[in-house]
């Protein structure tokens, strides 16, 4: 059985208290995952291009703002 599966069996044996608990942290670990993510890609320089096209549509007009 894959850890995938386990983790399934275990979360559709939780009580309705408990699924509420998992679901409330598992929502802060993904969230957490993302930005982990993104400030790796941002150092990595991966994001710069869209940055840049971000920031010339703003000086140039182009976008709407806030």
């Amino acid at each position: 059985m894959s850890n995938v599966q386990e983790l399934e069996m275990a979360v559709s044996q939780l009580s309705d208290n408990e699924l509420m608990q998992f679901s409330e942290w598992f929502e802060v670990f993904v969230a957490n995952q993302w930005d982990k993510k993104i400030k790796a890609d941002i150092w990595a320089g991966r994001l710069d291009a869209v940055g840049k096209r971000a920031d010339d549509e703003f000086l140039g007009g182009r976008a709407s703002a806030l």
